[in-house]
């Protein structure tokens, strides 16, 4: 099947693939939370300063707006090489799994950011007046109420990040971030292996249905 020794592929899944997979998933999981915990506050203050919010401020919401519109128009690949100081910086080295988490995490946030406001914005404003009528805080209504009934769409705000950080991260491999994305080019492509150019997409596919799986698991069961 298109000239592939599949003989091959145990000795190359333990040496090769294996590394870079988990490679994958640490620099995946890890961005995608820590894009979780950055983008929280710009969703909530966007969900505050709204014309329908709690607290509306229509300097704010245009200022946060604009932000991360900005941020989320970056091409990834040149995001990765513009923060290559700041990365320097943060974890000592602009090159490998650990450095590619930090422009991971910085292009995801306004990306999850956006999504999360999309979340809490669906919440019914009939609750929320409710909650008013009984004298909750704004920190009661938006973390009490507000979070918990968008929770599903939160979570599959969550699979979604996750997903585009796997792709994310296999373009990372471009400029030395590593995982699946540097052994495609480094061993598939420079050394002419078609096999294991395969197998990186093939496994990278899987990866991304089983992450959807479990999202839609998840999804559903917070949505009874």
């Amino acid at each position: 099947m298109f000239g592939i020794d599949f003989s091959k592929f145990p000795d190359v899944f333990n040496r090769i693939l294996l590394p870079a997979i988990n490679e994958t998933v640490y620099m995946s999981l890890v961005s995608t939370f820590l894009a979780f915990v950055i983008g929280i506050i710009p969703a909530v203050l966007l969900i505050i300063s709204d014309k329908d919010g709690l607290k509306p401020n229509s300097k704010v919401y245009f200022i946060l707006d604009i932000c991360v519109n900005i941020l989320r128009s970056f091409p990834f690949i040149i995001l990765i090489i513009v923060l290559f100081p700041i990365t320097k910086m943060i974890v000592g080295t602009s090159i490998g799994t650990t450095a590619a988490i930090v422009p991971l995490t910085i292009g995801a946030a306004p990306f999850v950011a956006r999504l999360i406001e999309n979340s809490l914005k669906e919440v019914d404003r009939g609750i929320i007046e409710a909650a008013k009528s009984f004298g909750a805080s704004n920190f009661q209504i938006i973390f009490r109420i507000m979070f918990v009934e968008a929770l599903p769409g939160i979570i599959s705000a969550f699979t979604l990040t996750f997903i585009v950080n796997i792709g994310f991260s296999a373009m990372a491999g471009a400029v030395g971030g590593g995982g699946l994305g540097a052994v495609a080019i480094n061993y598939g492509y420079q050394r002419f292996r078609p096999d294991i150019m395969f197998y990186t997409v093939v496994i990278l596919i899987i990866m991304v249905q089983i992450v959807q799986i479990l999202g839609n698991l998840a999804y559903k069961w917070t949505k009874k």
